[in-house]
């Protein structure tokens, strides 16, 4: 979420047409746009993070909602909660130049960096021990077919291994 409200906006306003400032977005404008559901961005309504303006039972979105939602959906993506995202998205009303939304993402972004970073050496030992598996397994049944009266437990301590999963 390193990209500010400012910066969305900005992003947004340069892929318009001239002339197109205050253009406006219907529910399944913006649905068809982020190839997401209506019913996620009413989701995304109910939770305070979007504020369409209404015309009777229609909800007009702004460029500003149509920014918001593009780094709703970034910050779902990167794994932060949408109250967090709610967090950063709030900082941009301030009115100190960004400094504090800013300061806040980083420290999120940085926090959230260091848990997918645990995750990915949690997966990477469980990558690593799936494929130890199964080479023993691979090899156990080559071996089984040359004899097929050894039992697993015999083959794996006689490479050291114990049985019970514990190595020796």
């Amino acid at each position: 979420m390193a990209v500010t409200m400012r910066e969305a906006d900005a992003k947004d306003q340069r892929n318009d047409a001239p002339g197109q400032a205050d253009r406006t977005f219907t529910i399944t404008e913006l649905a068809e746009a982020f190839d997401v559901t209506p019913r996620a961005i009413r989701f995304y309504e109910d939770k305070g993070l979007l504020n369409p303006i209404r015309q009777g039972l229609a909800r007009i979105y702004t460029r500003r909602d149509r920014a918001r939602l593009a780094l709703i959906l970034r910050g779902k993506r990167l794994g932060f909660s949408l109250t967090e995202i709610g967090e950063m998205l709030d900082l941009y009303d301030l009115g100190d130049d960004q400094s504090e939304q800013l300061r806040v993402t980083l420290t999120k972004s940085r926090e959230r960096l260091a848990v997918l970073e645990a995750q990915r050496r949690d997966l990477d030992d469980a990558i690593r021990e799936l494929k130890e598996s199964c080479h023993i397994l691979d090899g156990f049944l080559d071996h089984r077919q040359q004899d097929a009266s050894v039992k697993l437990s015999d083959y794996l301590r006689a490479r050291g291994l114990d049985p019970g999963g514990n190595c020796q």
